[in-house]
């Protein structure tokens, strides 16, 4: 299989990338001044009927619910703010604040809270628009931000492309409101608590956890205080990792970036089962009892396989990205069942999932979308649905991930100094034919950047290891011979 073509006919982007908005922070663009502004466009863009066709990105009271409460009755915008536990975030999470009151529109405040969590909250709340101020994976001292329509789901491209269109023509600096309309900010002190209670009831009624010990490794991240909390008033006995955040050790040598950290703490203390999370919780990675760490494909093909045994997989079809193992496809083609794939990023998967009507979709790297719980990856979800499966099996992660073979994987990433367009540059396409010759069919070669740092990241899979290897190496150094940083 070839590599896909470059993303074609898509807006050029001065601010968002795949994820939103991502930077070092207090260093352009992640400055308290963007934020502000972002504030601004997040508050005039749910005003703006030419940025939401269909009403995507916000909604407004119905003429019969106006007359209802009256002709002069104006519904009163509110934005809810969650953010991970990086240093930054009390500045970022002040500024976006200070812009979206400074439009008319009313601030809760969540606190640190993982990203599937404000998703929630925005729902439940009957927000018109939920904001996370979050870096992921990041390292602490980048940040990001990034937008919730008040449906749970991320915000459109188009929407985006229009807050950055009031940013940079100066429609935020125009029309701001005086006296009684300036809007307020409320801090909402029982958010960890909703987010819980939805987290287990999301966890069959029939069943508990207990018996089990779970290391549960928090990344030092936004879910430091909901994930132990939901596994032991479940009944497990948790052995928390990464639930001391100081600001400045978010996703350092923990979390699910290292689940090496987990496994070896599984393997101390005996215990039956892992999982880590990454800083903002939208991802989980497991470990199973022999201490063999799987990823989010893996996680795909056992939930795949007992969805479809209950009945409950929509379309008899998995959604997954382009970089998910060609051992996934082989499983769920043997289970007779169908596998699309997207472009890199999760919020592709959901909008694939939204236009098909399939209710299970994910990434390898541990974003999984259970639809039918939550509108975007959510790794406690995750985490629960697997514990489900076991107890509800009576087997170990270790034989349910038999479902699966992974095919060898390599993946190279080359930092750069641009993101000059792969078919500009000779060598590279040329070593890249090369190797897809070598390849012919029994293998995959996907050459990308990543949509959130200065990467291109080179994957080949294939049935000798070693042979991927070299050929991926030949990619890579192709590569930084022409951008390298």
């Amino acid at each position: 299989m070839s590599q896909p073509e470059e993303k074609k006919n898509k807006p050029e982007r001065r601010l968002f990338g795949t994820d939103g908005v991502r930077g070092v922070a207090n260093q352009e663009p992640m400055t308290s001044d963007m934020a502000l502004k972002l504030g601004r466009a997040i508050a005039r863009v749910l005003q703006d009927p030419v940025a939401q066709p269909g009403n995507e990105s916000g909604r407004r009271r119905s003429p019969s619910l106006t007359k209802i409460l009256g002709g002069d009755t104006e519904h009163r915008y509110k934005i809810l703010i969650g953010k991970d536990t990086r240093l930054s975030g009390y500045m970022l999470e002040t500024a976006l604040a200070s812009g979206i009151c400074s439009m008319g529109a009313d601030v809760q405040l969540v606190g640190p809270m993982p990203t599937p969590g404000v998703a929630f909250l925005t729902r439940s709340m009957r927000a018109d628009a939920g904001v996370v101020i979050s870096a992921s994976h990041n390292p602490y001292q980048d940040n990001g931000i990034k937008f919730f329509s008040w449906d749970g789901f991320k915000l459109p491209d188009g929407v985006e492309a229009r807050m950055e269109e009031m940013i940079f023509n100066g429609e935020t600096e125009q029309n701001r409101p005086t006296a009684s309309k300036i809007g307020k900010a409320f801090r909402i002190s029982d958010a960890v608590g909703r987010y819980i209670v939805f987290l287990k009831n999301s966890f069959p009624r029939h069943l508990t956890l207990e018996g089990l010990r779970i290391v549960t490794d928090c990344g030092h991240g936004a879910a430091y205080r909901v994930v132990p909390e939901v596994l032991s008033e479940l009944g497990a006995e948790v052995i928390p990792l990464g639930v001391q955040p100081d600001g400045e050790n978010i996703n350092r040598c923990c979390g699910a970036l290292y689940p090496e950290t987990a496994r070896d703490v599984l393997l101390h203390k005996g215990a039956d089962f892992a999982v880590s999370l990454d800083g903002d919780a939208d991802r989980a990675m497991f470990v199973d009892e022999t201490g063999e760490i799987l990823d989010g494909d893996q996680v795909l093909a056992m939930c795949a396989k007992d969805m479809q045994e209950k009945g409950t997989l929509k379309q008899q079809t998995v959604v997954a990205t382009v970089m998910s193992n060609l051992g996934l496809e082989i499983a769920l083609r043997d289970l007779g069942i169908k596998l699309l794939r997207t472009e890199v990023g999760d919020r592709y998967v959901v909008e694939q999932m939204l236009a098909g009507g399939h209710n299970l979709g994910g990434e390898q790297s541990g974003h999984i979308v259970f639809l039918d719980h939550n509108t975007t990856g959510d790794g406690a979800i995750t985490c629960l649905q697997v514990l489900a499966l076991l107890m509800e099996k009576g087997k170990r992660l270790g034989e349910l991930k038999k479902v699966m073979t992974r095919l060898p994987q390599v993946l190279i990433n080359v930092r750069v100094k641009e993101k000059k367009a792969l078919a500009t540059m000779p060598r590279v396409q040329q070593t890249m034919a090369k190797v897809q010759k070598d390849l012919k069919e029994r293998g995959r070669m996907l050459v990308r950047y990543s949509g959130t740092e200065l990467l291109a990241r080179v994957m080949l899979e294939g049935e000798n290891e070693d042979k991927v290897k070299q050929m991926a190496g030949e990619i890579a150094e192709a590569i930084r011979a022409e951008v390298g940083a």
